[in-house]
């Protein structure tokens, strides 16, 4: 498909004697110093496209291509997060920027992909460009995430407005289509002078390692669209603006052992044990190795010299070894032959490696349980690892249902004290009222975590609800991924045993209905929570925050940007706390804020 504008890509520099001269050859274009400034933005390591909206409505998606032809994209219109159906305003504009995966849609990609007996990715870039070209072959979708880096008007009705790229990126933004202003500390800023442009250059490569995405350098335009004019284009690149490359993140390392680890629901998953090695900014001794396929193919042997690479600039991965390297010390890796935790057969029919008794089996059911009475679901604190291997070994616990049936007797011998057991007996019967959003989560059901439990109770409202639930009806619960459900609904069927045994014991099977929260105090808010609460709040912890947040009827998120309308500032609140004063976001205390949910506080 043809591209209404060629969608040009930059000219690199790698150092800051480049940078210089290029500023002074955009001074010599410009006839005297760039009087507009330096906009100054992440370059984000994904996939450009073209996004089309006619008269609000997203109808296209153009892949860049070769610049001037792309492929159509528009299978994947709705899976992309930051990239609206429907814009704030009926305009007609084309959004240009970068599609990527984020380091948790990186891992949710492999996840699916195994699920569906697919290949994994090799790192986000590769696995972007795949989730978006597979759309119409394949039968679930992969969701990815876009950030705007620009926009061209498709008519005469003046949606763009703005005089300089940093005021059409506001524009932008207030469409509702996402920005890099929406990430702490990545927004786009506009500099003066080249001297600060290398400063903010060193600023985004610090804050490299703490973004939630990969980056592969920072972008540099003259910020005046007059100045971008007079400057001009080359072939294949604008004059007024340069992509500053950062350094790899790729680094060289010995593999020194594999070890075998066991999930809570029996996956078998190999980890790299490496000879240290500083990884962009962090000292990185283990990394993942999918899974023993991912061994055999690549051919990694110990004492490998292996690259390591940061996938999302965040989770370390190995690449590949460099067999040029390869050394006569080199040692097969050897795969395991049963399972690597209690010994029982394994599981090879799939690319992932299972523990043939799987989470239920006794191989994955104490890390089952421990997620089960974890703080953010069942809550039952004195049942530990310890306490819990005692009582699975004694035979009186197969699965989390079996811990309301619990004795005074079975729980003293376990413990080994009755005075502890009478405490236990007194969580126990505590934990039977937590709402069905934590007793949901407490079965550990695949691809659903804390937020996701709690949207599938509060859609559904009952247990007997969500148990009747096909996957069609479970795709349409809020934050859910529709790709996800089939194997959410799969699960929830073979937790129906389990489920009968909660209930049979009294356990709550019902949602509470947050009384006030459609007119609460925090309706229509976007609220970010920083720093340790004290005070009416303290010992409140992040989910704690999250559901009091949402129980007063507002949204809660986890950084600031345009979006937020309130700031709550906790003990050593931190940078978030200047970022929302620059965006005029209202900020409170922890005193001022518990005065306002007051009547929402248990």
């Amino acid at each position: 498909m043809a591209h209404t504008v060629p969608m040009l890509s930059l000219d690199n520099v790698f150092s800051a004697e480049e940078l210089v001269k290029w500023g002074a050859s955009l001074e010599r274009r410009l006839d005297g110093p760039v009087a507009g400034g330096f906009a100054v933005e992440p370059k984000l390591d994904g996939m450009a496209i073209a996004a089309r909206y006619r008269d609000g409505r997203l109808v296209q998606l153009v892949g860049r291509g070769d610049g001037r032809v792309g492929e159509d994209l528009s299978a994947a219109i709705g899976t992309v997060v930051g990239l609206p159906e429907r814009l704030a305003r009926p305009v007609t504009v084309e959004v240009r920027g970068e599609v990527l995966l984020t380091a948790a849609q990186f891992e949710t990609a492999n996840e699916l992909r195994l699920a569906n007996k697919a290949k994994v990715f090799s790192n986000p870039r590769n696995g972007t460009a795949g989730s978006l070209r597979g759309m119409k072959s394949r039968s679930y979708a992969i969701p990815t995430t876009f950030f705007a880096y620009g926009a061209v008007a498709l008519d005469d009705s003046g949606v763009l407005t703005g005089a300089s790229h940093s005021a059409v990126m506001d524009e932008i933004a207030a469409l509702g289509v996402q920005t890099t202003a929406s990430v702490d500390g990545a927004g786009l800023r506009v500099h003066a002078t080249i001297e600060e442009v290398q400063a903010r250059v060193e600023e985004v490569t610090a804050l490299r390692g703490s973004l939630p995405f990969g980056i592969d350098g920072v972008v540099i335009k003259a910020d005046a669209l007059a100045e971008q004019k007079t400057a001009g284009l080359a072939t294949r690149h604008p004059h007024w603006g340069i992509a500053y490359k950062l350094p790899p993140v790729e680094r060289q390392t010995k593999l020194l052992a594999v070890e075998w680890n066991v999930g809570r629901t029996g996956v078998i998953a190999p980890r790299a044990v490496l000879e240290p090695v500083e990884v962009d900014g962090s000292v990185v001794t283990y990394a993942t190795l999918h899974n023993p396929a991912f061994i055999t193919k690549n051919d990694l042997m110990i004492n490998d010299t292996v690259n390591v690479y940061k996938a999302g600039d965040v989770i370390p991965r190995i690449e590949a070894p460099v067999l040029a390297l390869r050394g006569p010390d080199a040692v097969a890796i050897e795969l395991p032959t049963a399972c690597p935790k209690c010994g029982g057969p394994i599981d090879t029919s799939g690319e992932r490696w299972e523990c043939a008794g799987g989470a239920s089996g006794g191989c994955g059911l104490l890390a089952a349980l421990s997620y089960a009475v974890g703080r953010d679901q069942l809550d039952i604190d004195g049942l530990g690892h310890t306490f819990l291997e005692a009582l699975v070994e004694a035979g009186d616990v197969a699965d989390v249902g079996d811990i309301f049936t619990l004795t005074r007797e079975q729980l003293a011998a376990a413990a080994r004290s009755e005075k502890r057991a009478d405490t236990l007996l007194t969580q126990i019967e505590a934990a039977k009222e937590k709402p069905l959003s934590r007793v949901f989560c407490s079965l550990g059901i695949v691809r659903t975590g804390r937020t996701l439990s709690r949207e599938i109770a509060r859609y559904f409202g009952t247990m007997d609800a969500i148990r009747a639930a096909d996957a069609d009806a479970l795709a349409r619960v809020p934050k859910l991924p529709a790709a996800n459900a089939p194997k959410i609904a799969e699960h929830i069927a073979a937790a129906g045993p389990v489920i009968e045994k909660l209930a049979a014991a009294g356990v709550n099977m019902v949602e509470p209905v947050a009384e006030g929260a459609a007119d609460g105090p925090l309706n229509g808010e976007v609220v970010v929570v920083t720093g340790g609460m004290n005070g009416p709040l303290a010992g409140r912890n992040r989910n704690d925050m999250r559901a009091l947040i949402e129980d007063a009827g507002g949204t809660s998120s986890g950084s600031v940007s345009k979006k937020t309308t309130i700031l709550v500032a906790g003990e050593n609140a931190g940078s978030k706390v200047t970022k929302a004063e620059e965006l005029g976001v209202t900020v409170l205390s922890e005193d001022e804020f518990a005065a306002r949910v007051a009547e929402f506080l248990g």
